[in-house]
């Protein structure tokens, strides 16, 4: 990758994150509004699976059942093997195709066991080892209390034959050789109390975290800390043993098992791309790691990343896992799918193969995700398109230290930024799509689709500030041909087409307006202003049946605006009258009106529009409630009449109306009762009384 022509860094890579991030923030401020008024209108699925069998294997690691004895490993492997002091166990070496046998080392996520590969790694089908490795008990190398061994059962690790433990890098440090079963003995990694006591790890007991994780940090012996971090690890608490991975590493950097435990503490903590750099590193360390290749590869295809993630998975000598291999075809077939699709303009097909690609096990995928947006935006759906990508930053960039993947024939940060791009020139916000087309064009500068987004962003967002610029001096006509010349170059481009209406409805040609705001509308159907310039040029030309239509649809999205409650009053009245019918003594806004009087109450009600009245008492506690909420809907609803009626002062109008339970709304219109609610909660009176305010 190259940046204006040098080498970047891999601390620029990482940093990707971050700014791509921070450029997602939606700003609802719209600087591209020249108006006429300017009103402000405006799931992780783990890859592996958990496994129950009584006990801590639901934390992630390992619990065999022999007889009636229980006890817990954090080796997926064997019990004794790679030193952190770099020196190995040279017993074991036969059995592992890479030479190595990482004890220690985590195979699981936090919701899985670690032994979900399937045992010993390297172990050919067919073989097994001394111990019976499917069916001994595995000795936990952390601090958890444990029950003796099964008589005659001996654990896996480097047992001669009298059942003595053997002294090795890996065991204990202390010298002393001691029987299996005569009270405290060095099973493999850890002292192993007898009676249910708790392991120590270097002296210090790892069980609960906190002081004692602050301890076991001060040591200098890396695999003390590494089996901190499995017992931390297993205890669900990824940070802390994410540190304990850090400090081992930091004494012992060359250890590979080390690389690995900590790719699977991020991946638990969904820090993939980490994740795939820790297994590239271990696999650079030993390249014939099987366990981590296999692991890269499963990471790989969460990623959607499935290039090279086939040799990875069927590495020589690890019998791969069949579900897996399914589905890495499956994530490969829609991803062919979707690229299909989007060559050819299909923009449902490709949203529906990345859709099944997500499901198939590219659930991390931030390309797949970013595909979605950009099919939203291809088919109008401007506000899924943007909240589709608004999820992408929850994941980390996908690409690894060594290698850069392609989506879709542009490498896959830059296509991040290019849809990015796109959705922020939909929604106006030209220097930000100019910012994330210049991203995309320093990491992929050789891409034709990304020069060519790049070229226009820059002269689609000159054309719209010359616009801009105009309409503010006042020289609408210069403005309309400098939002039609960026229109040449994006004719997709709702904001331009609202912007250029503005101009036309300055100019006084309210048909060229309503015209560009048809356009902007069916580009981006819920666009606020695009609505209210078509309702105030269609009330220019008196079409008032399609301006009260707008009016009211901004109404429901701008229910606290005055201004638009007021343009739909005019609006509905102005309706009115065209049709012949009776609009004298029809007020905007006011205060409820008390009525004390049967001939007052009648005359309220019969005048044009609804009336809401609330029938209450002074008394009653509820009615004390919702009273100041019905004075909110009076401002919030200007075109309705709301009444109230005391039941106690006026007792003959509650007899008139049939009024026997307070509080009792009733909406009237030309005089006759149309809806009746008894004690409604506020939201079903507001409900009511807007839809009769339309």
């Amino acid at each position: 990758m190259t940046h204006s022509g040098k080498p970047i860094s891999e601390l620029e890579i990482d940093t990707l994150t971050d700014r791509f991030r921070d450029s997602l923030t939606y700003d609802t401020t719209n600087t591209n509004k020249p108006d006429f008024r300017e009103l402000d209108l405006g799931s992780p699925v783990s890859p592996l699976r958990t496994r129950h069998s009584g006990g801590p294997a639901a934390s992630g690691l390992t619990t065999t059942t022999a007889t009636t004895t229980t006890t817990t490993s954090s080796s997926s492997s064997s019990s004794g093997s790679v030193s952190g002091r770099n020196g190995s166990n040279q017993l074991f070496k036969k059995s592992d195709s890479g030479g190595n046998n990482h004890s220690g080392e985590l195979s699981g996520s936090v919701e899985s066991s670690p032994t979900a590969s399937g045992g010993s790694r390297g172990v050919k089908p067919g073989h097994r080892r001394s111990g019976s490795w499917n069916s001994a008990p595995l000795i936990y190398s952390g601090g958890s209390s444990v029950n003796s061994p099964t008589v005659n059962v001996l654990p896996t690790g480097n047992i001669c034959k009298s059942g003595k433990v053997l002294k090795t890098g890996m065991a204990s440090r202390s010298s002393k050789h001691d029987v299996l079963g005569s009270g405290t003995g060095n099973y493999g990694h850890g002292s192993i109390m007898r009676g249910g006591t708790a392991a120590k790890l270097g002296g210090e007991g790892v069980v609960g975290g906190g002081d004692s994780v602050r301890r076991v940090m001060s040591s200098a012996d890396p695999e003390d800390l590494k089996r901190a971090g499995n017992e931390q690890y297993r205890l669900r608490n990824l940070g802390e043993a994410l540190s304990l991975y850090d400090r081992a590493i930091a004494i012992s950097p060359g250890n590979a098992t080390y690389r690995f435990n900590r790719a699977v503490a991020l991946t638990g903590l969904r820090r993939f791309a980490e994740a795939v750099r820790e297994l590239e590193e271990a696999i650079k360390l030993d390249p014939g790691y099987a366990k981590a290749h296999h692991r890269l590869g499963s990471l790989l295809i969460r990623l959607g990343q499935v290039e090279n993630t086939r040799r990875h998975l069927c590495f020589p000598g690890y019998q791969p896992d069949a579900s897996e291999l399914q589905k890495l075809q499956e994530v490969e077939i829609h991803l062919s799918k979707c690229t299909d699709a989007r060559k050819i303009g299909d923009w449902k097909s490709a949203l529906r193969e990345s859709d099944a690609a997500i499901a198939a096990g590219a659930d991390a995928s931030l390309q797949l995700h970013t595909c979605k947006a950009e099919a939203f935006l291809k088919l109008h759906q401007v506000e899924d398109a943007h909240l589709s990508l608004s999820n992408v930053p929850n994941f980390e960039p996908s690409i690894s230290s060594s290698s850069h993947s392609k989506f879709f024939g542009m490498l896959s940060e830059a296509y991040l930024f290019f849809v990015q791009a796109q959705i922020e020139m939909a929604f106006g916000r030209f220097e930000n799509a100019v910012t994330a087309a210049e991203k995309a064009g320093q990491i992929d500068p050789r891409n034709i689709e990304v020069s060519v987004l790049l070229n226009n962003v820059r002269l689609v967002s000159r054309a719209r500030a010359r616009g801009n610029d105009l309409f503010k001096s006042e020289r609408f006509t210069e403005a309309c041909s400098a939002y039609g010349e960026g229109l040449r170059f994006d004719p997709t481009n709702s904001v331009l087409y609202c912007n250029r209406a503005a101009c036309w409805y300055k100019l006084g040609l309210w048909e060229r307006s309503v015209d560009d705001c048809n356009q902007a509308l069916r580009i981006q159907p819920n666009y606020t202003k695009a609505l209210l310039r078509r309702a105030a040029s269609n009330s220019k030309l008196e079409h008032w049946a399609e301006a009260v239509r707008d009016y009211e649809v901004l109404r429901k999205e701008l229910p606290d605006d005055n201004e638009v409650a007021e343009s739909l009053f005019h609006a509905q009245v102005a309706l009115k009258k065209s049709r012949g019918e009776e609009v004298h003594n029809m007020k905007f806004g006011g205060e409820v009106e008390l009525v004390t009087g049967l001939e007052q109450f009648r005359a309220a009600i019969s005048s044009p529009g609804a009336s809401v009245v609330h029938f209450k008492a002074s008394s009653n506690l509820q009615c004390k409630q919702i009273s100041p909420f019905f004075d909110t809907l009076c401002g919030r609803y200007p075109s309705i009449n709301f009444l109230k009626v005391d039941v106690e002062e006026s007792p003959a109008l509650a007899i008139a109306e049939n009024v026997r339970i307070v509080p009792t709304f009733k909406i009237y219109k030309k005089s006759s009762r149309v809806k009746e609610m008894v004690s409604p909660s506020p939201e079903v009176l507001e409900s009511s009384v807007r839809h009769y305010s339309f």
